[in-house]
């Protein structure tokens, strides 16, 4: 991997304005996210700290780091012996533990004459969680002193109700043939996330197939994400990844679509693509639908997912009566109706994108694929464990996951299932491999059980060790819960496993029935029946020959049909269709 000159005084600049904007805006919901991102070593010390800090937020966090989300609220429940301004921080708290609710009825206690600049800023951010973009944008302008937060909410007021750049005509723009710049959220090295590997298949896989690639991702990162000392290009594998990274940031998302479009028209007069690849969601498609029209070039959309529902998803079910998911999915239907070509993953996104007014004709579905580490023959059980050191868990029955680390994958699922079945299974092992929020409440969860000694959690594993872990497991287990976000979105982790030759057991979903058939890639279970999960768990404890059948046609099913080289093909009809060829 090659690395480029890095624009330092540009970057500090722009992580200054990072910190200082989340500071004035939301200090209280900065320090819960920093809690979550902290290793473990460290988080464990910052919490025992915080142990001796009085009750109320410092508690919150404190619980939060430990996974005791609770014990974290119940600290902040009681308001009566605290004044209006900690009464406010207890509020933005409890919105940033999941209880609106909560944070409301504080922000209420508040007396009226007593509601001062922090209290609107909080009342404000309360709203834009509840989707109510107007009183959002209202409230953040009631007090001068929050004067950033107005911009950043009537900016995301606007953006979400169409708020689109529009640039000037390129009379004398000449691309380069074959060559495709595709745009991003985020990418490698800098993120590892499943749509980062994804962009670098394919990026990987067009090259393969004879274009010019390269990507730029969006504007800030990877500065904003904790990378102050990123390259202005770095090359993975041979891909470049060009960062877009100005002294500052726009306020508001509907400026920030402007500043976007203009940072990438400079950069496509330098790099001439012949046409623009981007993904969700809809912000990309903002600018690069604007840059597509100034140079006269086609562009294609990526819907990878239904944004919207995953918004929705951490919010309930009123939040799909809301506007901001209202205008979410209407701008989502439009950018895919502008955009020249259309792609998706799985059958049931195709159907929401033809409900929203695509043609299913010009629905191009490229699924999740596996790539070259997937291909070669995995090695088994006995052999990953080994490698992995796990010489404990040698002869045991290992099931688990490696996935992101979120409340809709419902593996506390999984882990009542496995406390289920742990009585009459000694052999039983559980795997959950991976990052993110809900993991300190999983490994409280496996505690309170009382199956922590027969849990691992590794947390997030490099690229190059994920197949190693799915090796080392006998089982996979995708325990999803029941949601529009789910029922409609296929992730990639289940193709890895089955590449793997390793039987799934999943949710019975519409998504997941795509890449799981019942009784010959692995088993479907009622989504969140703990007691179902664990019978599927113990069949395949009883039966190895059993598991060795699903793995192996899951494994030819995956070669068959989910392989990057396949997709590859695809993309270079959608862009043959445009008008786009390879030049070698």
């Amino acid at each position: 991997m090659l690395r480029a000159r890095r624009p330092l005084l540009r970057s500090l600049a722009l992580t200054a304005q990072t910190v200082r904007e989340h500071l004035a805006d939301d200090p209280v919901l900065l320090a819960l996210q920093i809690s979550r991102r902290l290793p473990r070593a460290v988080s464990e010390r910052a919490a025992a700290v915080l142990t001796r800090a009085p009750g109320g937020v410092a508690a919150a966090v404190r619980h939060e780091m430990r996974g005791e989300r609770e014990a974290g609220l119940a600290s902040l429940e009681r308001a009566d012996d605290v004044g209006p301004a900690a009464r406010v921080h207890r509020a933005d708290a409890a919105l940033g533990l999941g209880r609106p609710d909560l944070a409301a009825a504080h922000l209420d206690s508040v007396p009226v004459g007593l509601r001062a600049a922090a209290w609107t800023a909080a009342a404000a951010r309360l709203a834009a969680h509840r989707g109510d973009l107007d009183e959002a944008a209202r409230l953040a302008a009631v007090h001068p002193r929050n004067r950033h937060l107005a911009r950043r909410m009537a900016g995301e007021r606007d953006a979400f109700r169409g708020a689109t750049p529009v640039l000037a005509r390129e009379r004398s723009y000449a691309p380069v043939p074959g060559r495709v710049l595709h745009v991003l959220t985020n990418s490698l090295p800098h993120t590892g996330s499943g749509y980062a590997q994804r962009s670098h298949s394919i990026l990987r896989s067009l090259r393969e197939e004879g274009f010019a690639v390269s990507a730029v991702t969006r504007p800030g990162y990877p500065v904003q994400v904790g990378v102050p000392w990123a390259a202005e290009r770095d090359v993975v594998d041979g891909v470049a990844y060009h960062r877009l990274l100005p002294a500052r940031l726009a306020q508001g998302q509907a400026d920030r679509f402007v500043q976007h479009a203009e940072l990438l028209a400079d950069h496509v007069r330098r790099e001439r693509p012949a046409l623009l690849h981007t993904t969700t969601h809809f912000a990309n498609a903002a600018a690069v639908g604007a840059v597509a029209d100034a140079f006269g070039i086609p562009w294609v959309y990526e819907v990878r997912g239904q944004l919207a529902d995953t918004w929705a998803a951490a919010r309930g079910p009123e939040a799909r009566e809301s506007e901001r998911y209202r205008r979410f999915v209407e701008r989502e239907a439009e950018a895919a109706a502008r955009a020249d070509g259309v792609v998706t993953l799985g059958e049931g996104m195709r159907e929401r994108l033809v409900a929203g007014g695509v043609a299913g004709s010009d629905v191009v579905l490229c699924p999740n694929a596996v790539g070259e580490a997937f291909l070669a023959e995995p090695p088994d059980a006995a052999a990953a464990r080994a490698e992995l050191g796990w010489d404990d868990w040698a002869g045991a029955f290992v099931v688990g996951t490696v996935s992101s680390i979120v409340d809709y994958e419902g593996l506390d699922t999984l882990l009542r299932a496995a406390a289920l079945l742990a009585p009459r299974r000694p052999d039983l092992r559980v795997l959950i491999a991976g990052d993110g929020v809900a993991l300190p409440g999983l490994k409280s969860l496996a505690a309170e059980l009382g199956i922590g000694p027969l849990c691992r959690f590794p947390g997030r594993v490099p690229r190059a060790a994920a197949r190693l872990h799915h090796a080392a497991i006998d089982a996979f287990v995708v325990p999803r819960r029941d949601l529009p976000v789910t029922r409609s979105v296929t992730p990639m982790k289940t193709v890895e496993a089955s590449a793997t030759a390793r039987p799934v057991i999943a949710s019975d979903l519409p998504a997941l029935r795509e890449l799981v058939e019942d009784g010959h890639t692995g088993l479907l279970f009622p989504a969140g029946d703990d007691a179902a999960l664990a019978d599927a768990l113990d069949l395949l404890g009883e039966d190895p020959a059993l598991r060795a059948r699903l793995g192996a046609e899951g494994r030819a099913w995956a070669l068959e049909t989910r392989t990057w080289a396949g997709n590859a093909r695809r993309y270079r009809e959608l862009y043959a269709g445009l008008g786009v060829h390879p030049t070698r």
